[in-house]
């Protein structure tokens, strides 16, 4: 009896093991450059308005850090990640600039961060197409 016990603790660890997910590197959107549907650079206004609204619609507080570079930051439940989002015409990058509870550490984080990015950067790019 205690050995089935045991057996159960065990396989009840294992899968409590296999439920934690690890971290994977950073994945910065670098130098990425875009044209509207007329196939024209979109202006630095058009840009940063894009990505404001962009990011607005999926839950990133958009602020000016100076002018071309706009900080995002996204609050999901516990869990904070901080962008850097430099941009002139037609051209922008995502960096990662910090985080909380992401388990950040030598340029690996949680993997959600990554899918969020890349859901940033569609967003932004549906926007320049809209133009």
């Amino acid at each position: 009896m205690k050995s089935r016990t045991l057996l159960v603790i065990l396989f009840a660890a294992l899968f409590a093991l296999a439920g934690c997910r690890g971290t994977v590197p950073v994945q910065d959107i670098s130098d990425t450059t875009v044209t509207n549907v007329d196939g024209e650079r979109p202006s630095a206004e058009q840009m940063e308005r894009a990505i404001r609204t962009a990011g607005s619609s999926l839950g990133w507080r958009m602020e000016e850090a100076e002018p071309g570079l706009l900080e995002g930051r996204l609050h999901l439940r516990d869990h904070v990640a901080v962008v850097e989002i430099p941009f002139a015409a037609g051209e922008y990058s995502i960096r990662y600039k910090d985080s909380a509870n992401l388990n950040y550490a030598d340029g690996n984080i949680h993997p959600n961060y990554n899918n969020w990015i890349q859901n940033l950067d569609n967003q932004i790019r549906a926007q320049i197409s809209s133009l």
